[in-house]
Order: structure tokens, then C-alpha cells, then sequence
């Protein structure tokens, strides 16, 4: 018998699986990765160094208003060391400049300030001008132009209006965006929810381009490039994260030369072959990422690579803040896979409703393979309602694929379904 540590929450939950049955375990190499320095090492290497920019503390000479769009509270951007760093430098160049810190909530509630201080300190919170990014207050958006895919782009006017933008966040596989990080803090971070919802329609999620790993040719990609130069994002900051979330690389500079750098070091160790199982069993990676269930098709996606015909995906995620956006929650009790595809497949790129995208994944999963959801903080009725089978803890759910695949199921295992890029 194998004992495999699941991420859950804030912690981890113990699968247990037969030797027998167990065909692979797929971890990406970042949780062996040793960079050889400390985590301060690496950022202030990276802003000593920037990749096809001058350094932060010359781009700030002369600037008044600077703008740092960072993530929110779903985002594993570790802001408490970066931050500090960042506004160093910034100051170094510009002392007297005002610096807001907006965080890039896409579609997503506003983060708290209770969320805030977990995410950046006390001394950031108490000290510095913070805005949350409000995607339905349509007066706090700037029309800025037409994107490639033919969608209005309205952008934070508190991005739009700074003498300096600069941007951070962390990168890895992208289920649909190709990879997170450097134009994914404009679009879909700070802009208005018209704009995100388009940039996820139907047609653009549904592209055979719109998958994790693929940039090329990825309607998605190019829209959020073209975006976030459209704003004049002058400087970025990105990390990649092993999975204590602990910095093990970090870039900084252009928008697309220093992202497109972390991008290679990512794929390098994320990048691994399909396995295929009767069930595969994975996790969004835990808190922050597995706090609802509109964000964990995430793992799902690359479960989904991993399983074979009709089999099982087993999903362990808290979803200690529920389903979800409202939307979301809506679309997924509205009937079976099939007529949750069926009703998207029908809704213009114009009237895409928020939060549409992951109903759209979830019921093109659904309609090939049963899921299994983990979760301790959501009763079996809601998550039933949602197409999905409940289990209290991962080695009950192994038991109910058991159930459905027989004795002799082969078993897959991705401990962090989201750090891992399944490829054939």
C-alpha cells in the first residue's frame, strides 16, 4: 500500500492506494528544484537584471503616478516579500512619487482587508494606497480599444492613468490561457467584467489553441498581449512557485521578453507525459487555489488529459468559500452536462455571461467522465446538484471510482494537478 500526501487546503489529506492498482505518480520537477539561492536572492537578482528593459529604478525617474497591479486573494503571489522589494526599488527612483497597489480581481468578490494582510503584511496595508479592482463599477473603467478577437477593451482607470505600470504575479501551466503570469495581470486582472467575459466566451475557450501549454495562435493569449500593451505595461516582475509556494525563479523587465523567459524555465519542469488511468486523482494544489469550485477545473483539466475512456477524475479541493461566483453556480445547476453545453454553445461572444468559462469546462469533462469531488466543507446535496459525486475524504473517493471501474482500476495520481502540463 502507497501513501500519497494529497494538497488540501492548508495542509494535505493521505490517499492510500494499492500497489497493485498504482500506474503513476506525476509530480512536476519544481518540488525537487534547488536554485541554488534564497528567495530575496532570486527577486532582487531578477530587478538587478532586467530582461529587455532598463532597470525599475530608472524607469521610475521623473514619474509621479505608478501603478503595481498584483493578484488577489486567490493568487499564491508571494506579495510579502515581493512587494517590499518592488516599492524599494521604486522609491530609490522616485521618492516622492504616489504609488497605488491595484489588485487584479478579474471576475472575481473584492478581497477583504482581512485577505490583504494575510497576502502583503501589516506594514503594506497600514502604510500603502491599495485599490481593488471592481469589474462590475463600470465608472472605474477606461475604453481604451479593440482587441484582436473584436472585443471592447476597458481597462482600471487607476492602470490606465499612471505614468508607470508595472505588473506582478507567478507563472505556470494555464488551462486555457497556455501559461499565467505577464499579460494575465491586465487581462483578465483589472478589467471591467464585459471585457473578461468576452475574452472567455464560448468560441474562444472552446479553439482547439485555448489549452494549457499553447501560446501560439491562442485567441486568449493574444487579446491579453495586445491588451497589456495597449495600457503600456512598462515592467513586470513574475516567479514561479514550487509547491510550499516558495519562489524558485523570478523575471523581471518586458512584458513579453522577460514572461516568455519564465515561461521556458516553467515548461522545463512542469512538462510531462500522459500517463492514462481508469481514475486519476489530483488536486487544485491547495489554499489558495481550492477555495471554490469554480476554480478548480484547473486540476480537472489536467486530470481530463490523463483519463482514459469513461474514467474516473477524482478532484480534492476545500471550496471552503462554496461554488463560487453566483453565476457559475447558476450554470452548473441548470441540468445535465449535455444542456449546460448546449445553452453556452448558443451565447454571442458579446453576451457571454461571467464566469461562463469554467461551467464550460466543467461540462465538456462531465459529459466523458464522472468526477468526484473532495471536499469537507460543501454538502453531498450542492455538490450533487452540480453533476458531481460527493466524498468526505480522498480515500473514500477512491473507493467510489472502485465502485464504478471495478477492483482492477489502474490508478493515476497528480498530487498538484495545476503544477503539472500533460502532454502526448
Amino acid at each position: 500500500m502507497r501513501t500519497i500526501q494529497i494538497p488540501y487546503y492548508k495542509d494535505h489529506m493521505d490517499l492510500h492506494v494499492d500497489e497493485k492498482n498504482l500506474k503513476a505518480v506525476i509530480t512536476a520537477e519544481a518540488e525537487g528544484f534547488d536554485p541554488g539561492k534564497t528567495e530575496e536572492k532570486l527577486v532582487r537578482d531578477a530587478l538587478a537584471n532586467p530582461i529587455g528593459t532598463p532597470r525599475l529604478i530608472e524607469l521610475a525617474r521623473g514619474k509621479n503616478k505608478i501603478t503595481i497591479v498584483t493578484s488577489d486573494h486567490t493568487r499564491a503571489v508571494p506579495s510579502k516579500l515581493t512587494l517590499p522589494i518592488l516599492l524599494e526599488e521604486i522609491r530609490k527612483g522616485a521618492p516622492d512619487a504616489e504609488i497605488t497597489i491595484l489588485i487584479g480581481t478579474g471576475l472575481h468578490r473584492p478581497t477583504t482587508e482581512e485577505e490583504q494582510r494575510a497576502m502583503f503584511g501589516d506594514a503594506i496595508v497600514d502604510n500603502e494606497r491599495i485599490v481593488v479592482n471592481r469589474c462590475n463599477e463600470e465608472d472605474e473603467f477606461m475604453f481604451m480599444g479593440i482587441l484582436p478577437s473584436g472585443a471592447e477593451f476597458h481597462v482600471n482607470k487607476v492602470a490606465a492613468e499612471c505614468d508607470l505600470l508595472i505588473t506582478e504575479g507567478f507563472i505556470e501551466p494555464h488551462f486555457f490561457a497556455g501559461f499565467s503570469g505577464g499579460r494575465k495581470s491586465i487581462l483578465p486582472g483589472v478589467c471591467n467584467a464585459a471585457t473578461v467575459n468576452e475574452n472567455h466566451s464560448y468560441k474562444a475557450i472552446g479553439t482547439p489553441f485555448s489549452v494549457a501549454g499553447v501560446l501560439e495562435h491562442n485567441p486568449i493569449h493574444e487579446d491579453m498581449v495586445v491588451a497589456a500593451r495597449m495600457v503600456n505595461v512598462q515592467f513586470i516582475l513574475n516567479v514561479a512557485l514550487n509547491g510550499e509556494k516558495k519562489v524558485i525563479g523570478a523575471w523581471a523587465g518586458d512584458l513579453e521578453q522577460a514572461h516568455a523567459v519564465g515561461v521556458s524555465f516553467v515548461r522545463g519542469l512542469a512538462q510531462k507525459p500522459v500517463v492514462t488511468g481508469d481514475i486519476v486523482i489530483t488536486s487544485n494544489g491547495g489554499y489558495p487555489l481550492d477555495q471554490n469550485v469554480y476554480q478548480s477545473p484547473k486540476a480537472v483539466a489536467t486530470a481530463e488529459a490523463c483519463a482514459g475512456e469513461d474514467g474516473v477524475i477524482i478532484i480534492t479541493a476545500s471550496c471552503c468559500d462554496g461554488m463560487g461566483g453566483a453565476n457559475f453556480g447558476k450554470l452548473m445547476k441548470m441540468g445535465t452536462p449535455e444542456e449546460i453545453d448546449a445553452f453556452l454553445s448558443k451565447i454571442p461572444p458579446k453576451e457571454s455571461i461571467s464566469e461562463q468559462w469554467s461551467a464550460q469546462i466543467y461540462a465538456r469533462v462531465l459529459m466523458k467522465h464522472k468526477v468526484i469531488l473532495v471536499t469537507t466543507f460543501m454538502d453531498t446535496s450542492e455538490v450533487e446538484s452540480a453533476n458531481m459525486i460527493h466524498a468526505k475524504d480522498v480515500d473514500e473517493a477512491l473507493e467510489k471510482a472502485y465502485e464504478i471501474k471495478g477492483r482492477d482500476a489502474s490508478v493515476v495520481v497528480i498530487p498538484d494537478g495545476v503544477a503539472v502540463l500533460a502532454v502526448k
